[in-house]
This record gives C-alpha cells, structure tokens and sequence, in this order.
C-alpha cells in the first residue's frame, strides 16, 4: 500500500471529528506526497492515544497492516496502551519485555517501553522483515539520535511499514536532534508538512479536547536566618546578593534561591511533623479548597502533587493527611508496584496522588483536575507535559477548568505565559460561577447545593469541613484562599521564616542524599549511555551497581571514583 492511503485514513478520521477544521487546508498536500514516518504533533492531553488506536484500526480492516508495536515512556503508559488499543480495535496487545523471546512468532501486536527497545532490537526486527507492521512511538522525545533509545529505535523499526509518531513536546531541552526527523537551522523539526499534523494546546480547548488552563502563581517571601542571627529577605523576583561575610559560608548563595526554599521541608520544633503554615502548607490549602468546588459538579474530580524527590513527596503527603484529613496515595520508585497504585488511585474516588515525576508524561488519569506542581525539573518540556495530566476533558459537556499551583517563579512565570497565550481569548479569564448545585456521585442527579443526601437516590453527601484562617487585623475569619480580610480589606502576606540548616538543604533530594541541580541535569544525559556500555560489555556485576545508582546520583558517583583515584 503507498502511503497516500495511509494519510487519506489519518483524514478521514480526523474529518469525523472537530478536528476537520484543523487540517482542512492541509488535505490536498497529504494526498500528493509520500511520507513513511507521520507525525502528530498535539498537545499533551489532545487524545493522541485513540486517535493513533483508530488509524492502526483502518489500516489493519484495509489489510494493509498484520502487525502493530508501540512504544511508550513508561510501563503504567504501556498498559495504558494495550487497553486503549483493545477497545478500539478489538485486538490483544502483549507487554513484552527482553525476557519473553518467542513471542513475536505468536502474530499477537506488541507493546513495550523505550528502555525496552535495546533489548529488543533482533525481536522487533524480525517482526518488520517478516510482516507488514505499523510501528507507534509515543512520546516520540525520547528517542534521541545519539542516545540508546535513539539508535535501537532506528535499528528496530528501519523496515516497518510505517512509523506513526506521536508528541505533545517533540523538540528536547536539551537540544538532541530525535531519530527519523531533519532540524532546521534552530533546532526545530523540519519534518514536510505533508507529513505533520500539528494541533496546539489552544486548537485543542478550541475543539474541546482539552480544558482551559488556570495557573495560580503562588506568592512568597522567605527570611532566612544566619547563625549570627541575621535575616536574609528572599523573594522570586530578584536575586540575593550576599554581604562579604556571608560569602564565607559554604553554599549559601545557592541555598538563598527562592525555588530551592519552595522546594524546603519546613517541620515543627520536633524536626517531624510537617508545619502546617509552612509554604507548602499554604499551596496546598488553596489546592484543597479549589478542589472542594471542583467537586460539587464532578464529583471524582482528583489532585496531584508533583514532588522534586521521594522525601518532599512524603512531607507533601503527611501534610494533605493532616489538612485533608485524609490519607492520599504516595508513589514513587522506591515503592513496590508504582504502577499498580497509579491504577488504584485511577479507579477509586481519592482525593490526591503524591508522585516524583511518575505521573508527569503520558499516564491518562482524565478525574485529575488539580495539579500542585513542585517538580526538580525546570523545563518546558516537563511543564507542559505536566500540565497535560489534568487538561483532558472527560467527556463533550464537561466544561470545567484545569488549576496548576506553581511558586511564583520567573522560569514558570515564562512557560505559563506562553500557554495562557496559547489559549483563545475567551477561555483565558475563570469566569468564576456560583453554583448552586452539586452532582450526587451515585446516580449523577442535580442537587440542590445545601442538600445533605441526594432527592433521587438517597445518597448521602460527604460534609466537606469548610476550613478558614483568622485575619491577624481583626480576627475575622477568611476562606483559605484569599489575598485579603473581607472585613477590613488587610491583605494576607505569605512571610515564612527558615533556619539555615534548612535552607542549606540543597538540590535534588535522592534516597537521602544531597544532589545539586547541575548534577542532575548531568546525570540524566549520561545515565543511557553508561548503560548501553554496560549491556554491551555483558557486566553483570555493573548492572548490578546501575540498579543501586539511581540516575540522578550518577554524576556525584562519578565525581567519587575520579577523587578515589586521585587520592
């Protein structure tokens, strides 16, 4: 089949949707040119799942195609695959891993994890030559020219039939060239257009397939206070400039940066329990008192915590225990089964998920509506993927809003900018409403806001404990949320107070440890590379080591041997 048919399938199903209006002018140049590798390039949280799902349909009903791989970023994104895939095309499709040789001669479609593919390469392989084979790469970024997953891929798939890629973020950070594309003299893909459908965020809150994007720039001011008792005033909007003495203490300019104070654990006098006015305290009040609204008309609506490592990810969760009053869940790479807690919380009505960055690429939770976003990374690429986990509409009449609570931080403050930018004018202001329903959770039926159970069913209502704060001024009593005293006007300052010890706990915290952001930065290049070696050299004993290194560790690892050695 040329590849003609291929585009006019990936039209023809487009046109069914709102997304005609998309791709309309673009008709006529996919009918003309012949692209093997097709790129959808959409937003993250556009639906670039079931859309891909439903070209691999048409194209196996056409017998044009007898096999279909995908490769996804993670293993719960995977299995999150095979289900979609079954339901639109009815078809099985089989997690494998390297340690299931055999079963591509079963005819069955596969799925696995980019980290996968290396090991894979001769099955995959195999499949292509032997079989006419529709190859998906979800999260397409991954697969970087000079890095592991980059040359299996190229290896793997060189004879598919067809390569479909999928990308809501397909140019990287870090400015690698991805396998199968061409770059322009600015980095940027310079893929034919004949080949590329391009759908961007505000093109898809157009067309309904995503939600409206409200980010609440979280204000605050830090003192830090020096061992001679002096304060140092911090804020993220300028930079703090150190007297001569206070140079001579060791990594202090660092430590004085308002993102790594946001980033702070702060714990009451007994160095446990999370301080409940601590900043991240007041982030996820107001997390929890939009979430309260968010849930009188979708009644399951979710919040995730992005945390920058597993300890703040479990300082976050005992503070949501404490303010929530109820327990959230906690996942994160030390856990046994990560990925099975991801598809509990998926499935059950809990309030929060706590995560390190295993929910911030690809993993579909559509009841996610709130997102307190806390992250190591700094980069666009991970905040707009970020972003997309609680952007996807749930269905044609939802018309609620998405919320990202993020420090007032310049990087984000830019990458916010640009999103609200994004968006069509009419969806960039929350047009607050006063509801005066609520949505019983059992039968669905409108309630009048004040009920104490449902008229239809007889559900009871969960009494949601309205929570206020006193106004130092005049004592009146506030919601959570807001900037100043409904009483006397006295505006609310987010003042926190740190010790330096606390505030000299720097960097990415990892099992315990200390890493600096330039390290882990580092660390996440070249972690593939040494692996590859690894697997190249047969070490059993290295590998062995790799699995007690964590990734973002392996600079500072590093930096010990090459101190050994000097000594």
């Amino acid at each position: 089949m040329c590849i003609r048919l291929f585009i006019i399938i990936i039209i023809l199903f487009l046109s069914s949707c709102s997304l005609n209006k998309v791709v309309k002018h673009h008709g006529v140049h996919f009918l003309e040119e012949k692209q093997k590798h097709f790129l959808i390039n959409a937003a993250p949280g556009a639906g670039k799942t079931i859309c891909a799902s439903f070209i691999a349909k048409s194209l196996i009903d056409l017998d044009e195609v007898e096999r279909v791989i995908v490769i996804a970023p993670r293993s719960e994104v995977v299995s999150q695959w095979a289900d979609k895939f079954k339901f639109v095309t009815d078809r099985y499709m089989i997690k494998i891993t390297a340690a299931m040789a055999g079963i591509e001669g079963h005819g069955i479609d596969l799925c696995a994890t980019w980290s996968a593919v290396q090991g894979l390469l001769e099955v995959f392989q195999k499949i292509c030559n032997e079989s006419k084979t529709l190859v998906i790469c979800d999260e397409h970024h991954h697969a970087a020219v000079q890095a592991a997953w980059g040359t299996g891929a190229e290896g793997a798939f060189k004879n598919a039939e067809y390569v479909l890629v999928l990308s809501g973020t397909p140019v990287r950070d870090d400015g690698q060239e991805t396998t199968w594309f061409a770059y322009d003299s600015q980095g940027k893909i310079d893929h034919p257009k004949q080949g590329t459908f391009t759908l961007t965020y505000g093109e898809a809150v157009d067309a309904n397939y995503c939600r409206p994007i409200t980010f609440h720039r979280h204000e605050g001011k830090f003192t830090v206070t020096l061992e001679n008792n002096e304060d140092v005033a911090v804020s993220g909007s300028s930079e703090v400039k150190l007297k001569s003495e206070w140079k001579k203490i060791p990594g202090l300019q660092n430590a004085l940066d308002f993102y790594r104070l946001a980033q702070t654990p702060k714990y009451l006098s007994d160095e446990k329990t999370p301080d409940p006015d601590s900043y991240q305290a007041t982030m996820i009040k107001w997390g929890i008192e939009k979430l309260n609204t968010l849930r009188d008309l979708t009644p399951n609506a979710g919040g995730l915590v992005i945390a920058p490592s597993i300890l703040v990810a479990e300082y976050m969760a005992k503070l949501l225990e404490k303010l929530d009053e109820e327990k959230p869940v906690i996942v994160h790479s030390n856990m046994a089964k990560p990925d099975e807690q991801i598809k509990a919380f998926k499935n059950t009505n809990k309030r929060w998920i706590v995560t390190v960055g295993m929910v911030s690429e690809g993993v579909d939770i559509k009841r996610l509506r709130v997102l307190i976003y806390l992250p190591n990374a700094q980069t666009e690429l991970h905040f707009r993927q970020s972003m997309g986990r609680v952007v996807r509409t749930l269905e044609d009449n939802d018309i609620s809003r998405a919320y990202v609570i993020m420090p007032k931080h310049k990087i984000f403050e830019e990458y916010a900018r640009r999103v609200e930018r994004e968006m069509p004018a009419r969806f960039r202001k929350d047009h607050l409403v006063d509801n005066k329903i609520k949505i019983c959770p059992e039968c669905s039926a409108e309630c009048d806001k004040t009920a104490n159970e449902c008229s239809e069913c007889g559900h009871v209502f969960t009494k949601t404990k309205q929570k206020y704060k006193s106004c130092p001024e005049c004592e009146a009593l506030n919601t959570l949320s807001a900037k100043s005293c409904d009483n006397c006007g006295k505006k609310f300052g987010h003042n926190f107070t740190i010790g330096l010890d606390e505030a000299l706990r720097l960097g990415a915290i990892i099992r315990g440890e200390d890493i600096d952001e330039s390290d882990v930065r580092e660390a996440e290049k070249i972690y593939p590379e040494i692996r590859k070696n690894a697997l190249e050299a047969n070490s059993a004993a290295f590998l062995k080591i790799l699995q007690q290194v964590p990734e973002e560790m392996m600079t500072r690892f590093i930096k010990i041997v090459e101190e050994s050695k000097k000594k």
